[in-house]
């Protein structure tokens, strides 16, 4: 399983049908070039990956979440690694988990 990236600035990468898209800086609440929509082919949002700060837990300042609408039987939701590629990992793991 790999991330795919093109666009300027590493601004989109893909896991098996999964795309890394960098979020607008003008989108409220955006976290500037360390904020991503992760998406699927169509264009729906299915995710988030984000560097938190503060970040709840030393050392794992990137946040992974599900976006709301596709908690349905999937756990863990969310959760914070140390890396951008970690948050990507984590989140790959969450999604196609068996439910």
């Amino acid at each position: 399983m790999g991330w795919r990236r093109s666009g300027k600035r590493g601004g989109l990468g893909t896991v098996t049908g999964l795309l890394l898209r960098r979020v607008k800086a003008t989108r409220a609440g955006a976290q500037g070039d360390d904020d991503y929509d992760v998406i699927v082919a169509d264009g729906l949002v299915i995710a988030r990956i984000f560097k938190s700060t503060p970040s709840p837990f030393v050392g794992t300042p990137w946040m992974w979440t599900l976006a709301y609408g596709d908690h349905q039987g999937r756990t863990p939701t969310h959760g914070y690694e140390s890396t951008r590629q970690a948050a990507m990992q984590a989140f790959a793991r969450s999604w196609y988990r068996e439910t």
